[in-house]
Parts: C-alpha cells; structure tokens; sequence
C-alpha cells in the first residue's frame, strides 16, 4: 500500500500500506478558484473563513517538494512569510520563487537537520527575519525495508531524522513563540503511527514518537499561548507517488490513464471512504487551520486527513 503519511521533502516514494499577503479569506478564496477579487467578494458573502495568519511568519521544514512544498505556499497564499526550508539549492530555491512569483513573502533556508550545527544554522537563518510564529515539522525520511532488512543502525537514523531533527527545531524556536505568548507548532504525522503495517517498522515507530512527542509538548506549553498539534495525512497525489502508480501500474493491470490508475490503487492498495488519493492542499489546508487563531481551543490534537482509511474513533 502507498504510505499513510505525509510525504516528506527530499525522501524517496514508498509504496506500502501506509501573492500579496492576504488581508481576509476573501481574496485568498479569489486567488485559488482564479476569480478576481471582486468577483469573489460578490461569491463570498460573508460565509469563508477568515484564518487571520497574515504578517505571521512559518518554517516549514523539508518544504522544497512534495507536502512541504504545498503547505510552504498554502501558508504564503494566506499571507504568512515563509521561510523555505531544504537541504538542496535549486529545489528550494524554485519552490520561493514560485512564492515571490505568485505576490508572497519568503526566504530560504538550507541546512541538515541531523546534527546540531545544523539545526543551528537553519534556526539563526530562519530567525534573521524576525520571530518564527508556527513552526511545520514536515522534514523527514523513509526506506522500503522490512523487520530483518531494517538493522539497529537504520533504526537510529531514521528516529534522528524524524523525531530528533524536530526536537532540536522545537528546542530552538518554541522558547521565543512562549516569550511572544503566541505561537504554533505542527508534527505531519500519518496513520501508520497507530495502525502499523509490517514494512518499514522504524517509519512507523517513528511515526508514532511524532504523535506522541507533540501531545507531551502540548502539556508542556499549557497557559502559554502556544499549542502543539499533529496534522496525520492519508495516502497523497504527490508527484512522486504518481509517477510511481504509472510505472506500477502494468504489474496489477490498472491501465494507463491516471483515472483508472488512481482507482486501482485506491481499491487494491490505500481503501478508504472517499475513493481516491488525498491532494497536497488538503493536507496544507488542516495545517493552515490548526496555525490560525480558529484553532486557539485546540492543542494536543491529532488531525487525520485520510479519507477514511484509519478505521479508529481516536
């Protein structure tokens, strides 16, 4: 089955069970549905959301592909300054640009965040700007290995990769959120922290340290003003799953148009209520909502968006 997480930047795809600075919601709505803002203040009457985000500023880490990528320009679309984070030049590069050419605001981070030099130097890049308001842990990795291929030495990096590399970016970012009595920080999880498949059991344990690690830091941040919350994605049509479904598709005989591929995969490999693969901007959507002010009421949360495929009441 495709993976039940976040597709994390700069990560190979596993396939396993698994603009101006908006004032109001108004023209944002605008932009996305390609209406110009008058025809969609007149489409608007006063029914969409205002997430109240613009002048906040966000690192999103791993944010030059992939569910980085969407979130990073999702959040600049409601006028947060982004800063864009990845460890190669020219994707991360491409995905500001993209930023500054559609009317946001961002800035560029590169850096590893496997060791604590690292972290540093992405945490004074990050912070050069001004205060960091919602910090996105989305940077990560994952290998196809099962139980006797995955040794005690991959197990280690890969709960550095995805569970101590946001530690140490929570270590250096949330103590200034506390002293501005503001702030949000979001873990991308994903369904197989808590229904576990046999493949790659060092992801999903890790997976699941991210659940847990931000439900702790919620307890933590009590009376701070700052919340702590996991948005959990299904299986998503991100580049790299699609050209990977094309070019397994012959193997389980889907066909060849996307329509027929993605229905395939849906029934055979990620089942789930709503009968298709998840998009990027859905996940970048529930993200965007738990780092505005409507979310203030909610801190140690798990956000699933997987249409359906958890089958669990928590």
């Amino acid at each position: 089955m495709l993976r039940v997480a976040g597709s994390h930047a700069e990560a190979p795809v596993p396939i396993m069970g698994g603009q101006t600075p908006a004032q109001s919601m108004n023209g944002n709505l605008g932009r996305r549905l390609g209406l110009t803002t008058a025809t969609a203040r007149t489409q608007k009457k006063g029914t969409d959301m205002d997430l109240r985000l613009a002048g906040k500023r966000a690192l999103v880490t791993g944010s030059s592909a992939g569910l980085g990528e969407a979130i990073a320009k999702f959040l600049a679309a409601e006028g947060v300054t982004v800063v864009v984070h990845g460890r190669d030049v020219g994707r991360t590069n491409a995905v500001a640009h993209a930023i500054h050419a559609a009317g946001g605001r961002a800035q560029v981070v590169i850096g590893d965040l496997l060791t604590d030099g690292g972290a540093d130097a992405v945490a004074s890049a990050a912070l050069d700007g001004g205060g960091i308001d919602i910090l996105v842990n989305n940077a990560g990795a994952y290998h196809h290995l099962s139980w006797m291929e995955a040794t005690q030495d991959r197990w280690i990096e890969t709960y550095q990769s995805n569970v101590v590399s946001g530690v140490r970016m929570i270590h250096r970012l949330v103590p200034g959120m506390k002293e501005r009595h503001w702030g949000r920080v979001i873990q991308i999880g994903g369904g197989l922290a808590i229904q576990p498949i046999p493949m790659q059991p060092d992801y999903e344990a890790s997976l699941a340290a991210r659940h847990n690690l931000a439900v702790s830091l919620a307890r933590e941040l009590k009376d701070t003003g700052v919340t702590s919350n996991v948005v959990a994605p299904g299986a998503i049509r991100v580049p790299a799953v699609e050209e990977l479904l094309v070019e397994i598709a012959p193997r389980f005989g889907w066909g060849s148009g996307w329509e027929e591929i993605e229905r395939g995969c849906v029934r055979d490999m990620v089942p789930n209520d709503v009968g298709r693969l998840g998009r990027p901007e859905e996940i970048a959507a529930a993200v965007a909502y738990l780092a505005s002010c409507q979310a203030d009421y909610v801190s140690g949360a798990v956000l699933r968006v997987d249409g359906g495929t958890i089958r669990s009441v928590n």
